[in-house]
């Protein structure tokens, strides 16, 4: 008998008593694969049907417990909440490893579903407050609030625009310091490296919720904004207006924004302070601000849980002429 021949046979016993642990999954019959090997194979991989032609689930087993689940707890099934079946429960009803369970579990934790809580088990989490930026409308409607009387001002932001919810409902935190600019923000900003700057730290959260919707760090040239002092006193925020009217108190008027998305993983103050699950990037939004002049007056950081955050763009297009 070669090595080979040796190495297989002490391994069938082991592999008998671990297929007798889980009872033997259903096999659903498979018809006989049509001409075109390369159209069957997709269908496989793809777990769809067409005209009849049935292709096998293809998705590993974890991912299918995962997307029963999630169809529960969608459905209301399991209500928000309600403590999940434990590891070894899930293992006996589905037929899985408990590390297949554990992948499922840390699937639904990846999509927002549920939350683990320390000696207590997994619990259906409720639905997140979301945020859905129109950034096109968003910033056209922030202009045009500017001129309006403080009182109308008063009445409704940015990030109620975004959520739905009322002033009432909000908590606000803003943190200012004065920092120097490095070589990323003086190159954002079109200054020297070391110009002085005006940091502004910002996140926004709802009542009902202990997380910040979005986090918001912003610079602006600090000789800009030092001539009007009450720009540089956190204390006001929030403003009637936001960064639009503060502009405007300095005799600015925007042209444009552009903004620069992207998608990474959180940092882990990031990750700590907007409660992210593992696995779950944030989207951050660089939002540049350009005057009438051409001159950049404010670049901003904006950055998002993923899991909670739509952005969402519509952009009229020129006629043609005819």
């Amino acid at each position: 008998m070669s090595t080979t021949d040796r190495r297989l046979t002490s391994l069938r016993p082991s592999l008998s008593r671990q297929q007798t642990k889980r009872p033997a999954a259903a096999i659903t019959p498979v018809p006989e694969r049509p001409a075109g090997g390369t159209t069957w194979q997709t269908l496989e991989r793809l777990g769809g049907t067409v005209t009849g032609v049935h292709g096998r689930d293809w998705r590993p087993r974890y991912l299918q417990l995962a997307e029963e689940l999630r169809a529960k707890i969608m459905s209301g099934e399991l209500a928000p909440g309600t403590l999940m079946p434990s590891e070894t429960e899930l293992a006996e009803s589905s037929g899985l490893s408990r590390t297949s369970v554990r992948n499922a579990i840390r699937q639904l934790r990846e999509w927002g579903l549920v939350r683990a809580e320390q000696g207590r088990g997994t619990y259906v989490r409720a639905p997140r407050q979301r945020v859905r930026r129109r950034n096109a409308e968003r910033y056209q409607w922030e202009k045009d609030r500017v001129l309006l009387d403080e009182a109308e001002r008063l009445k409704t932001g940015a990030i109620e625009h975004d959520t739905g919810l009322t002033v009432d409902d909000l908590k606000f935190h803003a943190e200012y310091t004065r920092v120097e600019a490095d070589a990323d923000m003086a190159a954002a900003l079109r200054v020297e490296p070391g110009t002085p700057l005006l940091r502004r730290v910002y996140w926004t959260s709802s009542r009902h919720e202990n997380a910040p919707l979005t986090m918001s760090y912003s610079y602006l040239p600090y000789d800009l904004v030092a001539a009007n002092p009450d720009l540089l006193d956190a204390g006001k925020e929030p403003w009637p207006g936001g960064t639009q009217h503060q502009l405007y108190t300095l005799g600015i008027e925007l042209d444009r924004i552009e903004d620069e998305i992207r998608a990474r993983p959180p940092s882990p103050d990031e990750a700590e302070l907007l409660d992210i699950d593992p696995g779950v990037s944030v989207l951050t939004v660089r939002k540049t601000s350009i005057d009438t002049t051409g001159r950049v007056v404010e670049v901003a950081d904006v950055v998002m849980p993923g899991d909670r955050t739509e952005l969402v763009y519509s952009h009229h297009l020129l006629r043609w002429k005819t």
